[in-house]
């Protein structure tokens, strides 16, 4: 290499560092909020007393609040006056981050397949101070989430080094650990409200609800505590959807063989919408709105359905009675409302006849009150089984006008599409009743509109505030209601009416008229200034990865928005499509979420009514992957390239090399006994670990000198997994050679000035025994996690690492030992208690070694386990023939269930089943959170925290048999076995639908 060549790279190096370092500061400022079970945060009920500062908003309820309480006080009593007003406000700072709306940051929980820490992050500074003031108590807090014995051993090992001590603590990200969090503006600025993108667009995310449909023109729901919705399809289905997003199998209506439509892409005509009489359990009607040909006529309907005898799922096709039929000029503007007001009266919305610009007559049809073209209509249907099909409300505002309509409410309307009546705000009701529409404009703007009695909405003369029809618009008597809002072209081009957010699960959105775009695939709001009455428009966009990395949230859409619905609980959801033609099946139903506040556990429960349902339930299955589940965009940098190619084989990990752990010598104490044997020479050990494009925790076998147990059972190994990719590059698995070195250091010379009540574990015992340890506990179904106690290397310069090992001398209080108050070899704190009931860890437990090695470190830090022999979630072979042998351990009673993890996480996997003598898996057909809970109860946890379905938590090998399918539990069943189901063996899936949970 030349010169000028290295000094090239030389000076390019430091500005390609600075680089990647502002690209990962970016990474890390676009973290969001978010709660350990992987929700947004909320404002509790009732205020916190103990964590008061996250009482307004934050992670934790009342009855979490008090539990955090308590512990801090168990904690705390180990302590005597002067110890607890020195450590007190580390505890409970550390405790109360929980309650933090960035508890999930801090705890490293915002990915629910990665480990999670057992303490929030701190900052280093703030951990320096924590550590010189009462770095003892560190074990007081880890004792509460796993066994005391196990973390005896870290801690032992790191409480005299404050930098090891840190490294275990510290979160290095200087914006989000504590306390830096509390004081960052840009962090704070607007915590809790809906976030907005640097262009001021409001940042929500999605849902996928439903899928497969052809034009879905219109959902609702019927208002009887069963909250079953409604879909129609262009074509000319309804069909019912339960609560649980399964649909029944058999259409609520099908007109299919009466509605006028084509397969033409932005066809007009058809199926257009249905409306549910408000009391449907008493009057048992519908009404629908749809095009027909009659005699070669077009026209659209409006008719009355009554619901079969015994069935609430179905309409009695063969109880048509038309209500209204209005002749259409042409093919477009069909218009296709209808609404329920609140006065019990039915609203219909018609267009003003097609073509372009309202040719019809002198001044076209809107503004002719002789016909009922480009109007909205109000009748009455009630009692109307013995009489005329409906009747006219007496306060009909034309009623009795010559030359009017009488059925006329409304008029000088183009092409309403989807209006919506406002439930009023939850608290104090205002705004309740108003009606609001999405006007299609013609040429230049798209408006939104308040519908009064009686108003007058300006088409022909004007398209949204601009005239039209100048000579119209320039007449004295027109006394139009201007929009409360209009829009250009450059924006979209076909406005979709939406609703006023009014339910409970979304608190930041409640007032936002939220609609949407058909043409430009835009999702916009409008929020009433009650000080001035104006509305002030704000865009919707979708939110990125970081801010919808939420269970189940997408954060894309198809672009054409047909319609907005409102479910029975008030929350919004939109209608869409890929393909806009009638016999398309693209259409997809998204419900609107906001990632930045919920409501608070337990406000917005509800509990749907049963539902009779006759036929089978097709069952839900989302199509769009979850943010959640998205690759990194950002990969390591290859160090190895191949041709273009478009999947990737991950090889499987090489034989590691066992670590030999040489004990280090027993510590000397200036006692009268004889001084411990001179230690010997430290060993140093290699080990190699695989690095692939997916980084996972790297895990260091360690094998322990001189031990007579037997190694706990093997678990099979995974099969490669094959990444789906497009990119040019394809990453191979890099080996990276580890070096760990074990040695004995002295003593560091700093005294603390917090100490525990009470030590433990003789010297002259703790470093022969083995470690002894007990699987860590989990909180909200993640893995604990350890922090690494070193800095990581680069990948890409291996370096040895030396481990800095200490014994943690420990001593028995002089209680017990008032004789020999010299074995004590850490001085007394001045507010050191010697109550014996407050003893942490009591001296009559099994002596533990306190010398921790940097392979049992990393273990730990993975949330790994040091199992003892037969301990352990194991994943066991396939038995041959029926059960076990006897003699060869306990024998698996029928209907056991066992999570299968490529990970090894043993709350989560696919479920698997034992019956007949064989494992089995279990088809997701019909499976839900209940079910979960059934197999979470029997492998020890307390419920199911989700369902995966679509084998999403692996699929089983071929010649594992499907023993279950169907399977229906109510949640109380001890096994899956009395649960509702088929028989066994006998299913009708495949291994590409295996059930699996995730448990907590």
């Amino acid at each position: 290499m030349t010169p000028q060549t290295g000094n090239l790279q030389h000076g390019f190096l430091p500005h390609l560092l600075l680089l990647v370092l502002l690209l990962l500061q970016a990474w890390r400022g676009c973290c969001h909020p978010q709660c350990l079970d992987y929700k947004p945060p909320y404002e509790p009920r009732m205020p916190l007393l103990f964590c008061k500062e996250y009482t307004k908003f934050g992670c934790c309820d009342l009855d979490k609040d008090q539990e955090i309480s308590a512990r801090f006080y168990r904690i705390m009593s180990n302590f005597d006056h002067s110890g607890f007003m020195t450590c007190s406000k580390y505890i409970r700072n550390i405790l109360c981050q929980e309650c933090s709306p960035y508890s999930a940051h801090l705890y490293d929980a915002e990915d629910a397949n990665t480990p999670m820490r057992v303490l929030p992050g701190l900052c280093r500074d703030y951990c320096y101070d924590y550590w010189h003031q009462c770095r003892y108590t560190l074990s007081l807090l880890l004792e509460d989430v796993g066994s005391p014995q196990q973390f005896a051993n870290l801690t032992a090992t790191i409480e005299e080094d404050r930098k090891r001590f840190c490294d275990f603590l510290e979160l290095r990200d200087n914006q989000y650990c504590y306390p830096n969090v509390l004081t960052n503006t840009e962090l704070n600025a607007n915590l809790g409200l809906v976030s907005e993108d640097p262009t001021g667009c409001l940042e929500l995310c999605l849902q996928e609800v439903a899928n497969g449909l052809r034009n879905p023109v219109a959902m609702i729901h019927a208002n009887d505590g069963t909250h079953r919705f409604f879909v129609a399809e262009q074509l000319g289905f309804v069909w019912v959807y339960l609560a649980n997003g399964s649909r029944i199998d058999r259409p609520f209506l099908n007109l299919t063989h009466a509605v006028l439509t084509s397969r033409w892409a932005g066809d007009e005509r058809g199926f257009l919408c249905i409306a549910l009489h408000p009391r449907i359990t008493m009057v048992r009607k519908a009404y629908v709105y749809y095009s027909i040909s009659v005699k070669k006529e077009e026209r659209i309907r409006i008719s009355e359905f009554t619901l079969l005898p015994h069935d609430d799922n179905q309409l009695d096709h063969s109880s048509e009675r038309t209500i209204l039929e209005v002749v259409e000029p042409a093919s477009n503007h069909n218009g296709g409302q209808l609404l329920f007001g609140p006065d019990g009266y039915l609203y219909i919305f018609t267009g003003d006849g097609g073509r372009g610009g309202d040719p019809f007559g002198k001044f076209g049809n809107s503004q002719n009150k002789s016909t009922l073209l480009g109007k909205v209509l109000r009748v009455d249907v009630e009692n109307n089984d013995d009489g005329p099909p409906y009747s006219i409300p007496s306060d009909n505002p034309f009623l009795g006008e010559k030359e009017s309509l009488p059925e006329i409410y409304a008029y000088g309307v183009r092409n309403m599409w989807r209006c919506s009546i406002d439930r009023g705000d939850p608290i104090t009701g205002q705004g309740a009743g108003r009606m609001f529409c999405g006007d299609v404009g013609q040429n230049k703007f798209e408006e939104v509109d308040l519908i009064v009695k009686g108003g007058n909405y300006g088409w022909r003369a004007k398209e949204g505030f601009s005239c039209y029809d100048r000579k119209l618009c320039q007449n004295s008597s027109l006394d139009d209601i201007l929009p409360i809002f209009a829009y250009p072209h450059k924006l979209g081009k076909s406005v979709t009416g939406g609703y006023i957010y009014r339910g409970c699960q979304m608190p930041n959105l409640n007032g936002l008229y939220i609609f949407g775009d058909f043409m430009s695939g835009r999702l916009m709001s409008l929020k009433e200034n009650v000080t001035s009455g104006k509305w002030e428009y704000n865009e919707i966009c979708m939110g990125r990865d970081r801010t919808c990395r939420f269970p189940k949230l997408i954060n894309s859409y198809y672009k054409h928005i047909i319609s907005f619905a409102e479910d029975e609980a008030g929350e919004l959801y939109f209608l869409a499509t890929g393909a806009p033609s009638a016999m398309a099946r693209a259409g997809v139903i998204y419900k609107i979420v906001d990632p930045s506040r919920r409501a608070a556990p337990g406000k917005c429960n509800v509990k749907p009514s049963p539902v009779k349902i006759k036929g089978k339930l097709i069952h839900f299955y989302p199509k769009e992957e979850f943010v959640i589940n998205k690759k990194p965009t950002t990969t390591p940098v290859p160090t190895t390239t191949t041709r273009k190619t478009t999947t990737t084989t991950k090889t499987p990990p090489r034989r590691k090399t066992p670590i030999i752990i040489i004990k280090p010598p027993m510590p000397t104490r200036k006692t009268i006994r004889k001084p411990a044997p001179p230690p010997p020479s430290p060993a140093k050990t290699t080990t190699t670990t695989t690095a692939a494009a997916t980084i996972r925790p790297t895990t260091l076998q360690t094998t322990r000198k001189a031990t007579t147990r037997k190694p706990p059972p093997t678990t099979p190994t995974a099969k490669p997994t094959t990444i789906k990719t497009t990119a040019a590059t394809t990453i191979k698995p890099t080996t990276v050679p580890t070096t760990v070195m074990a040695m004995a250091t002295t003593p560091a010379p700093t005294t603390p000035t917090g100490y525990r009540t009470t030590m433990t574990a003789a010297l002259s015992r703790i470093a022969q025994t083995p470690i002894i340890t007990t699987p860590p506990t989990r909180r909200h179904g993640r893995p604990l996690q350890y922090i690494p106690l070193t800095t990581p290397e680069p990948l890409t310069s291996p370096q040895p690492t030396t481990t800095s090992l200490k014994r943690h001398q420990m001593a028995l209080t002089s209680a017990r030992y008032p004789q020999h108050p010299e074995a004590l070899t850490t001085p007394r704190s001045p507010y050191w208690s010697q109550k014996p009931t407050a003893s942490v860890y009591k001296p009559q437990r099994p002596p533990i070694n306190t010398t921790l090695l940097k392979s049992q470190e990393e273990r730990l830090w993975l949330g790994e386990k040091l199992e003892r022999a037969g301990e352990g979630n194991q994943i066991f072979k396939r038995t041959r023939g029926r059960g076990h042998k006897r003699g060869r351990g306990r024998r698996l009673r029928v209907g056991s269930v066992r999570l299968v993890s490529a990970d090894g996480l043993s709350d989560r996997g696919r479920v698997e089943i034992f019956i007949r003598g064989e494992w089995g898996t279990v088809c997701d057909d019909l499976f839900t959170s209940k079910a979960g809970t059934v197999v979470c109860r029997q492998l020890g946890f307390t419920t199911a925290l989700a369902v995966m379905k679509r084998a999403a938590l692996g699929e089983a090998d071929r010649n594992v048999r499907i023993l279950l399918d169907d399977v229906e539990c109510e949640g109380g069943e001890s096994s899956l076995l009395e649960c509702k189901r088929s028989r066994v063996g006998k299913h009708n899936c495949s291994h590409g639908e295996d059930v699996g949970v995730i448990c907590g």
